[in-house]
């Protein structure tokens, strides 16, 4: 036994501050920590909301942006409290769980046994230091008759290329829910200047060091990210749903290709970016990493008003067509065996659809579904990182829709740095009949910079394809107002985000009539 096992659990002292840590030999926790630094330098938040509960997280990180992150290489007591007041005058539960080393003393915690249906309020401690509250609300009951809910959907937050303050204007819309539909963080090493549709502008900030390979270079990425005040406001205002998409391993990654990378040196790669994935996520335990693999497919209803399928179009895809090549079209398109879901998840989110009987079905994911012509001329040519690429999955997938009417289909997406409204035929430039489902993608709360009310581009995609209703390229974040009756997406957008204080203002509504895919003004 080392002279450290012998001190009782309210004498240990850990030394932050000076280089220098005292800490016990042993695998057990250390007790009552006491920090030179703030220890909670990375926020707090809650996700995957339940009937019963919901997952709550933080991360020890005195300093955050260091090898170490300032901790010890030793296990570390971290309690939590879920409180029925902001003012924690009445705790329904509380509890202690680990921060351990190997997760980047990132602790998560599956609370169950709440009340359906109601806010609730988090906190940590550790020591003697304390975290913030956060606000996180529990799923109505299996089946319930829900009237209503509010929620976000976000993300693309290239840290480089503007600043949070979508982020800061989420927090306060007081929503059920958030949807981040992933590039939580991009990959890229640090750069003065970023080159866009407009031009070579200067960033207003800058990504630390390289691009990212390792797992410490993608834990300092997050960190740096989750730094920023604005998003931890918006992480403690409500529970979010969180998947990823390419930035958070490498750009327009699929499965275990990554360009020239060899497969297995590419999934070592996506092994260290899932485990940073893991421990600054609010996910459940279901999702821990394997590997390079994870399980973020998954589903969740909202009473028996939403059916969420969140789905994963990264790890199970085959390989991008025509060498990903923008605006164009190949034999590859119509490849019989394409995949975008993979088999597995493509069989769960049909055996979902076909079950559901809530009001909306509601396809959360990452890659737009509506087959765009982004090709000046008379020779169509799409976006062969997004499901028009995929020409057989996607109509196979719009197939079972029309053919078992699965109706009140709501598609929800990001990628593109810009917002668009439209609906989705099996073969957009031969459409028959009425739209099969409508699809709202969301804007970037950074990515891309500043942006314009609409890109030349933009206008021309109106032009060239009916079906599409709407389409901006500001920076911001939507707002789905959903009752049995109707579906109401709000486009919010800033008038910039290369300085801080930018104006948010409602840019455009558009809604859908339950039993009618079409997507009009609202």
């Amino acid at each position: 036994m080392s002279v450290f096992d012998s001190l009782s659990r309210r004498g240990l002292l850990l030394g932050l501050g000076a280089g220098g840590v005292l800490a016990s030999s042993s695998r057990q926790a250390l007790a009552d920590p006491v920090f030179a630094e703030y220890p909670f330098q990375l926020g707090i938040a809650a996700g995957d909301p339940a009937p019963d509960g919901f997952v709550i997280w933080t991360r020890l990180a005195p300093r955050p942006l260091e090898i170490g992150h300032g901790m010890p290489s030793a296990p570390v007591p971290v309690r939590w409290e879920i409180a029925t007041d902001r003012g924690f005058s009445s705790v329904a539960q509380r509890g202690e769980a680990v921060a351990r080393p190997e997760l980047g003393h990132a602790v998560h915690v599956e609370v169950t046994g709440l009340e359906p249906g109601r806010d609730y309020f988090y906190r940590f401690t550790a020591g003697a230091e304390r975290t913030p509250s956060g606000r996180a609300k529990t799923a109505p009951a299996p089946g319930a008759a829900v009237a209503q809910v509010r929620f976000g959907v976000l993300g693309c937050q290239a840290y480089e290329q503007g600043f949070y303050t979508a982020h800061r204007k989420a927090a306060e819309e007081q929503l059920d829910f958030v949807y981040c539909y992933g590039d939580y963080i991009y990959e890229g090493r640090g750069n003065r200047t970023y080159t866009g549709s407009g031009g070579t502008i200067e960033n207003p900030r800058q990504h630390l060091g390289g691009e990212t390979f390792s797992l410490d270079d993608y834990r300092r990425r997050y960190a740096q990210y989750k730094l920023d005040t604005d998003l931890q406001a918006s992480h403690a205002a409500a529970a979010w749903y969180v998947t990823w998409d390419d930035h958070e391993v490498a750009n327009n990654w699929v499965s275990d290709i990554d360009d020239d990378v060899p497969p297995e040196v590419f999934l070592l790669r996506r092994q260290a970016a899932a485990q940073a994935f893991y421990e600054h996520m609010p996910l459940r335990r279901s999702a821990f990493p394997r590997g390079a693999e994870m399980q973020l497919y998954r589903h969740a209803a909202w009473g028996d008003l939403l059916d969420l399928n969140f789905l994963d179009t990264r790890s199970h895809r085959s390989n991008q067509p025509c060498d990903d090549a923008w605006a164009t079209t190949c034999a590859g398109v119509s490849a019989a065996n394409a995949q975008v879901l993979g088999e597995a998840q493509e069989a769960w989110l049909y055996r979902n659809l076909e079950q559901s009987r809530a009001h909306w079905k509601v396809l959360a994911q990452q890659i737009m579904v509506m087959d765009l012509d982004r090709k000046e001329g008379p020779e169509p040519g799409y976006n062969l990182d997004s499901w028009a690429g995929y020409s057989i999955p996607r109509q196979r997938l719009l197939d079972r829709l029309r053919e078992r009417r699965i109706g009140n289909t709501v598609v929800l997406t990001g990628d593109e740095h810009q917002n668009y409204a439209g609906e989705l035929y099996r073969d957009s430039r031969n459409p028959e009949g009425a739209p099969i489902a409508s699809e709202f993608v969301a804007t970037s709360i950074s990515s891309s910079g500043d942006g314009q009310d609409q890109r030349a581009d933009g206008r021309r995609y109106l032009a060239d394809n009916p079906f599409l209703k709407f389409n901006n390229a500001q920076r911001g974040y939507v707002v789905c107002d959903v009752t049995p009756e109707r579906w109401q997406t709000e486009f919010k957008v800033l008038d910039k985000v290369s300085e801080r204080g930018g104006t948010l203002s409602t840019r455009a509504k558009f809604a859908v009539a339950s039993g009618d895919a079409r997507v009009v003004a609202a």
